[in-house]
């Protein structure tokens, strides 16, 4: 009969395992510390709701990530140029020349809806009919209207057919407030 007897140190695996957890405690705070620095860095390759180019198009899914961030950051997007389709909305404190580029914002289940878009200015504001849809590119400027707001000043501006995705949704989960979104 064979018999193995083996003698176990209690403090020196303890010190083994103890030595263990800190050194991977330490690998995974040199890896995140490695990730932020590079994101850092990187920050104007960050995934964003618009593509860059010298026309960010706003389309039905970003709209409100896009309307949220610029009014959350307006001065770091003045001179920025977008185009986007929306229909026309005036409320009665608007000058001739300002119309409200809207879509309906779904809030509930029940399809409730709030009117969303960005003010606009455009010299011949009057030719267009509330209501009616159109596709517009403008620079976003910095204005007043009750506080600052930014304004889209129209470039260009024609009448759209309604789209099929008339509605908007509220802001999604992947809506991170930064200064790189257009």
């Amino acid at each position: 009969m064979f018999i193995c007897n083996f003698k176990v140190n209690g403090s020196k695996i303890f010190k083994y395992f103890f030595t263990g957890i800190v050194l991977l405690i330490i690998a995974i705070l040199i890896f995140v510390s490695i990730k932020l620095f590079v994101g850092a860095k990187n920050e104007k390759n960050v995934s964003s709701c618009v593509p860059q180019n010298d026309v960010s198009i706003i389309s039905t899914k970003n709209y409100t990530n896009v309307l949220k961030t610029v009014h959350e950051n307006i001065d770091t997007y003045v001179g920025i140029k977008i185009n986007f389709t929306g229909y026309i909305y005036r409320v009665t404190d608007l000058t001739d020349t300002q119309f409200i580029l809207a879509r309906d914002m779904i809030i509930s289940s029940d399809f409730q809806y709030v009117i969303v878009g960005f003010l606009c200015e455009w010299k011949n504001a009057k030719d267009f009919e509330d209501e009616s849809w159109v596709e517009l590119t403008g620079e976003i400027t910095k204005g007043n209207y009750h506080g600052d707001m930014p304004i889209v000043k129209v470039t260009e501006i024609k009448t759209v057919d309604k789209p099929c995705e008339e509605y908007v949704y509220p802001p999604d989960e992947s809506y991170i407030p930064t200064s790189d979104v257009l």
